[in-house]
């Protein structure tokens, strides 16, 4: 799952990015309001819940909201501030912010609000994915076929994830590289199909090796179908 932070405090942001990172979230991470807006107007990139820092450079965390609501997007927002007056917390909420957390926080709360966030929106809320017989966990992030259940490494949940939310579809090494790989990351160029055979090796221990179909010229295909 891809998440934008923007946050200008070094530590904090330091602390967060591994945190989240930690959790299975692909992170994006700027320290500038007006970076932040590029990313959120780029098309190769679909971030499903964001975290703004009230006051960062640039544009503001409420800015960013009101933009964000001002041209329709219903992307899922976190606001960070040291504000705590009711009056600032009604402004944040208003301008499009969906949660609020007041500094200083601790580190489970956060993450617990972005699973609530996640359950409240319609396209995240759903705790397990499933094609076929293939059921993955995005609480525990196992995926289980029949008896037979796998341990993920981060990597590996983001594809199957990414895979699976997207069933039957073609689906390009960039787009793979966009969505599941930091901005500024400089991966290997045969990263994404290295780690595609990684995840089919472990996917063999369940007999379920050939869901995952290079599709030659073109990318990848994730359909049971395949495995014919």
């Amino acid at each position: 799952m891809r998440l934008l932070l923007v946050e200008d405090e070094p530590d904090l942001g330091k602390a967060l990015d591994r945190a989240l990172t930690r959790s299975a979230y692909v992170v994006d991470w700027v320290l500038d309001g007006a970076e932040a807006w590029e990313l959120l107007q780029n098309n190769w990139i679909e971030y499903e819940v964001a975290i703004f820092d009230w006051l960062v450079p640039g544009l503001s965390g409420v800015e960013l909201c009101q933009n964000l609501r001002q041209r329709g997007s219903a992307l899922p927002v976190l606001m960070l501030t040291a504000k705590d007056t009711e009056a600032d917390k009604v402004m944040g909420l208003d301008a499009g912010a969906d949660d609020y957390v007041v500094k200083p926080f601790g580190m489970a709360e956060l993450l617990a609000r972005l699973r609530a966030l996640q359950r409240r929106s319609p396209q995240l809320q759903l705790p397990k994915l499933q094609v076929g017989d293939l059921v993955l966990d995005c609480g525990t992030r196992q995926l289980c076929s029949g008896e037979k259940t796998l341990e993920l490494t981060h990597k590996e949940y983001q594809l199957i994830e990414y895979f699976m939310r997207h069933p039957n579809q073609i689906v390009t090494r960039d787009r793979l590289l966009y969505q599941l790989w930091e901005i500024g990351a400089e991966p290997e160029s045969n990263v994404v199909a290295a780690q595609i055979r990684l995840l089919r090796r472990k996917l063999a221990d369940i007999g379920r090796d050939r869901v995952i179909k290079t599709v030659y010229g073109q990318g990848y295909r994730f359909s049971l179908d395949s495995e014919n």
